[in-house]
């Protein structure tokens, strides 16, 4: 054990400060308290966990960036088709105002074109013997007219099978009703379209009518007929197998 062991100087004197560094140690044991011998396992543990929740921040950051790098792609790709497609709508908005009209013309313009996000559509229209103006400005029938224009103008840009149009001709008169119906013939060829209305003109047009009517009882009837084709174009077929009802 001569080997193991080593002597120690002799002191007689102790150095200045033992004191208070002794004191200060033991306040340190104090505050430590009691030595828990299952702390290295506790640490292995908590460590880890640590591990394991940076790797999934690191896979949450990963997957947000990419999610942001779609989402970018996706506004691109939606503002290039919405400008594709308000090109496509504004030049038939033009046509089927004209048409509808019998004349005059309108536009379609973004009130903010550098941002599609929160952009409006304003409708300028110049009614036949009528200057340019906004659509809060036409009167009751313009409108309407004006608002048909728009509805047949995005159905003819993307067509769907069945369309819904409830009491769409009410404030147009007779000139304006015929123009109307040529207008939904022509686009019947894409589109099934399923029109509430009281308007004879517009009666005239359709394939089947279905109506409701007071019996003797005074209960309400829904009467339906199928009115014949005959040969001939598909909408004249339609107009006149109307009339002949």
């Amino acid at each position: 054990m001569g080997a193991l062991v080593e002597t120690l100087p002799v002191v007689e004197t102790p150095p200045e400060g033992l004191e208070a560094e002794v004191q200060r140690l033991r306040q340190q044991l104090t505050r430590l308290g009691n030595i828990n011998p299952d702390a290295p396992t506790e640490y292995q543990e908590a460590a880890g966990r640590h591990t394991f929740l940076v790797e999934q921040v690191a896979d949450l950051e990963k997957g947000a960036h990419g999610l942001h790098e779609v989402i970018a792609e996706l506004e691109k790709v939606m503002e290039r088709e919405f400008r594709k497609t308000f090109r496509a709508i504004a030049e038939r908005f033009k046509e089927y105002f004209s048409m509808l009209f019998g004349g005059g013309s309108a536009r379609l313009s973004l009130t903010d074109g550098d941002s599609l996000a929160t952009t409006g559509i304003e409708i300028i229209a110049r009614p036949p013997g009528k200057r340019p103006q906004s659509l809060a400005l036409l009167s009751g029938g313009e409108r309407a007219l004006t608002a048909a224009a728009l509805i047949f103008s995005v159905l003819s840009v993307s067509p769907p099978p069945f369309c819904i149009l409830d009491e769409v001709d009410a404030a147009l008169d007779e000139a304006n009703v015929g123009r109307f119906r040529d207008a939904l013939g022509r686009l019947a060829r894409d589109t099934q379209f399923i029109v509430i209305t009281h308007n004879r003109g517009t009666v005239e047009a359709a394939r089947t009518i279905y109506g409701v009517s007071m019996s003797t009882d005074n209960a309400s009837q829904v009467l339906s007929l199928r009115l014949e084709e005959v040969p001939g174009d598909a909408d004249e077929r339609k107009v006149e197998a109307g009339r002949a009802g």
